[in-house]
């Protein structure tokens, strides 16, 4: 059994994702920080959405199609940092392929994604009420069905902007893992918990940690492959 097993299934019992915090003074947090955080973000967008324009012309956002809680679909903001239908690359584990010199990245979305700036449009989908500030990382759409049983307690919660498996790890774990903290995480949320999952956060993204899943020979592997595999946009 692994920590991230254990962790989960000594917790199961704890049903904190149904409690007052999490359903109704979390909310009144996520709305305030809307408040502050969205001018900043149409702010920020105007020097950033001319950066992307004028390398390739392109689109400024990308819409994800993401699960939410209770597997729910919606569509997730982002700023683009990929070249215009670039392919859809994967890991064997399902996870999306993610390296720093990956091939159908633009030379703006690689600053976007080590600086976590592609993350803050994401601002908007706290507002419509999609997401929270903080919870488990939003799953893609294409791995609904590749859940375990435990696995599925990730989706008890509202997905983060951040969340508990993002600072800790960041892309330092297996899909399993990262579910199976995020599952945690559901379990036990509080505002002791996000409190220091916000701090960690701050520290994580300064310090640029296991921002990259895969190596420079994978991605070496992904640029001769990637005119063999069928586009699913610009990301």
């Amino acid at each position: 059994m692994t920590q991230a097993e254990k962790m989960l299934n000594e917790t199961r019992h704890k049903t904190n994702y149904k409690g007052f915090y999490q359903n109704v003074i979390k909310r009144v947090v996520d709305l305030l920080f809307c408040v502050v955080a969205i001018p900043l973000v149409l702010l920020i967008t105007i020097p950033v959405g001319l950066l992307i324009s004028i390398e390739d012309r392109g689109p400024i956002f990308y819409i994800s199609k993401r699960l939410g809680k209770n597997f729910k679909e919606f569509g997730m903001f982002k700023f683009r940092s990929m070249k215009v239908n670039a392919p859809d690359l994967r890991n064997e584990d399902g996870s999306t392929f993610n390296s720093a010199n990956d091939p159908r990245v633009t030379k703006i979305g690689r600053w976007l994604r080590e600086s976590s700036v592609d993350e803050l449009p994401q601002v908007f989908n706290v507002f419509l009420g999609h997401m929270s500030l903080l919870g488990p990382r939003a799953g893609d759409v294409e791995s609904k069905n590749t859940y375990e049983e435990d696995e599925k307690d990730k989706m008890l919660v509202k997905p983060g902007i951040s969340g508990y498996t993002q600072a800790y790890y960041r892309n330092g774990l297996g899909v399993r893992e990262k579910r199976l903290y995020d599952g945690w995480y559901a379990h036990n949320v509080s505002f002791a918990l996000d409190v220091k999952v916000l701090f960690k956060t701050i520290g994580t993204v300064m310090k640029h940690t296991n921002v990259y899943t895969n190596s420079e020979n994978e991605s070496e592997e992904a640029e001769k492959s990637s005119g063999e595999v069928t586009t699913h946009g610009s990301k």
